[in-house]
């Protein structure tokens, strides 16, 4: 693609690390200027608007937690302020906890939710608006596969991603009258340095679940998030799109 995305803004949530850094990456590299959203990852954030500078793009960075309504109307306000309005929207932050079901607590229930639905349902909310003032309106969000076939250990994430799945499905119907598309990827399992520990513990065993024999990258999401938010994606709507080197095939 050639700076297809040229003129458009872009909010990546959880873009200071793994995917969402990736996905910010190639949204700037296609022309968009990219509000990366950070919570904890202040100087990874950082890090991400200096790369993006450095290439010769337009990114600031936002701090707020997703799972806190205020923060993200607070956040959005800022974000359209700043660039002038908002056409894309990535929901990729998210925490999952594993565990079995039986040993899990409230607590872990709560966290989980409160980022991975509630958040998708923030930021949704808070950038609707603008998104149908655009009139090319994008939503794009990730989850782990775990929320279309089920994952023993990652129950409570999969049903909250569960939640996101149907509320895109639900936007595609609402929103697509005024020109804004709502897509969900869903992904196998990706490596990123947080969990590269548990990964390479366990290689062998997990790579055998995927046909491909290898586990996923974030330079193999990206592209497709691009597409989604760029004019060739403008006929794809309300769709669940597996990146998951065939771990499943439903």
């Amino acid at each position: 693609m050639d700076m297809v995305l040229k003129g458009k803004v872009a909010l990546v949530t959880g873009a200071g690390r793994d995917v969402g850094r990736d996905i910010a990456l190639s949204l700037a590299a296609e022309g968009a200027a990219v509000a990366v959203n950070y919570n904890g990852s202040r100087e990874k954030a950082a890090a991400v608007v200096a790369d993006i500078e450095k290439a010769g793009g337009k990114a600031i960075a936002y701090k707020a937690n997703v799972a806190n309504f205020a923060e993200v109307n607070d956040m959005v306000s800022k974000i359209v302020a700043d660039f002038g309005g908002l056409n894309i929207v990535v929901n990729n932050a998210g925490v999952a906890l594993r565990n079995r079901f039986s040993d899990t607590t409230q607590d872990e229930w709560k966290k989980q939710i409160d980022v991975c639905l509630y958040g998708a349902l923030h930021v949704c909310r808070a950038t609707a608006p603008h998104l149908e003032k655009s009139g090319d309106g994008r939503i794009i969000a990730l989850v782990g596969d775990s929320s279309r076939v089920g994952e023993s250990g990652l129950s409570i994430v999969a049903a909250a991603r569960g939640g996101v799945i149907a509320l895109m499905k639900s936007l595609a119907r609402e929103l697509g009258r005024v020109g804004t598309t709502a897509n969900t990827i869903s992904l196998g399992l990706v490596e990123t340095p947080h969990d590269i520990a548990w990964v390479n513990a366990n290689r062998e065993k997990l790579t055998k679940l995927y046909p491909l024999r290898r586990l996923g990258f974030s330079s193999d999401i990206a592209p497709m998030v691009t597409l989604l938010a760029s004019k060739h994606g403008s006929w794809i709507t309300g769709q669940t799109i597996s990146i998951n080197g065939g771990f499943s095939m439903v």
